[in-house]
């Protein structure tokens, strides 16, 4: 029986080893923290990340906790739609996709992991290479396999040993979190998305009557409000058009998450021996097209073709995380000509067009 370590046991560690352990690997993940506690996220699990979950059994269980998307698209800071996303098109080409909080989908999967494979508490220390295979030093002792899967995301231990010019870059943006209960959210449109100048802002509906807000601006690293992020949010869109004015007052100060943005440069591998990365370890990307998570699961299910995982999966995804680098640009411009320009010319692109966009992105099959 073959064997795995994973570092992580986020969406791409829980995922990854569940695929493994389908394909007959003996697995441990290795997770830092006590338990998934992050209360501000939501997240879209899109067509081709549900077509991955599928393929390892889970699919359904993760609709039946999530709400299925419906309308939505991108309105400037007033209010105007700028474009809006034919819903019924891009389901019938790749099947819907569901919004649900984070932790949500943590349970599904934590669930679907066998017992005794996950190993909280236990943070990863280093790794080197013996025999052909893999010892990872950590926090409860020392683990042996063949194969070290980094899924310990952006700023990734087991990246760092291995690949040690990797180191994620700043991407000039800070982004904020946020999660409300109890809003009369049926009434609100998903999936809206506002841009202003150097300026951004998300409203997501979520099951259970919640909706996931996230905002963003251009900003210098490692910035905070003296007064407190939500104060720092009203500031700068409490006068935007609804639902955001509606919503953003009644959120708590306490529910706001606020961090900067990162990315991680082009590897020329994802591989090192017996060494691979998945997730936002390898490829770590903008939010700005939702698919960071998507793509951990991606890569997760493709994990038990291991000899084939870099040729299956680097070139995917990096030209994914080179396209939401790009939609984070257009949505943070900052002077006034450049903002004018984006919204004329975003109102004047036809929903054939944006199909065909993100048929890049949706139109993914499973590999083996």
């Amino acid at each position: 029986m073959r064997s795995a370590v994973i570092a992580g046991g986020g969406i791409g560690g829980l995922t990854a080893a569940i695929a493994l352990t389908r394909a007959g690997w003996q697995v441990e993940v290795l997770e830092q923290a006590a338990g998934f506690s992050e209360v501000g996220a939501g997240l879209t699990v899109w067509p081709n990340a549900l077509r991955a979950l599928d393929h390892i059994g889970l699919g359904d269980r993760v609709r039946a906790v999530g709400k299925i998307e419906a309308a939505g698209g991108i309105c400037d800071a007033q209010g105007k739609w700028l474009v809006r996303s034919d819903t019924a098109e891009l389901d019938r080409r790749f099947g819907p996709s569901v919004a649900l909080h984070r932790k949500n989908l943590l349970k599904v999967l934590e669930d679907a992991v066998p017992q005794g494979v996950l190993r909280t508490n236990t943070r990863v220390i280093r790794a080197h290479v013996d025999n052909g295979g893999v010892v990872v030093e950590h926090t409860q002792g020392e683990s042996r396999a063949e194969l070290l899967v980094g899924a310990d995301g952006i700023h990734s231990v087991v990246r760092r040993q291995f690949w040690p010019r990797s180191a994620p870059v700043y991407a000039g943006s800070t982004a904020w979190r946020m999660i409300l209960d109890r809003t009369g959210a049926e009434r609100l449109a998903v999936g809206a998305e506002f841009w202003g100048r150097g300026e951004e802002f998300g409203v997501l509906q979520l099951p259970n009557e919640q909706v996931y807000m996230f905002a963003g601006a251009v900003s210098p690293a490692g910035g905070t409000s003296p007064d407190g992020e939500l104060a720092e949010l009203l500031r700068r869109f409490g006068n935007w058009a609804d639902p955001i004015r509606e919503l953003l007052p009644r959120v708590r100060p306490e529910d706001v998450l606020r961090h900067d943005l990162y990315y991680v440069p082009k590897l020329r591998s994802y591989v090192h021996g017996p060494v691979v990365l998945i997730g936002d370890a390898a490829h770590a990307m903008l939010p700005n097209l939702g698919q960071g998570g998507c793509q951990a699961i991606e890569d997760a299910v493709t994990l038990p073709l291991v000899d084939r995982y870099d040729s299956l999966r680097r070139k995917r995804t990096q030209s994914i995380a080179r396209m939401s680098f790009v939609a984070g640009r257009v949505g943070m411009a900052r002077s006034a000509l450049a903002v004018t320009l984006r919204n004329n010319v975003v109102s004047l692109v036809p929903a054939s067009a944006m199909i065909r966009s993100s048929a890049r992105m949706f139109d993914w099959q499973p590999s083996g």
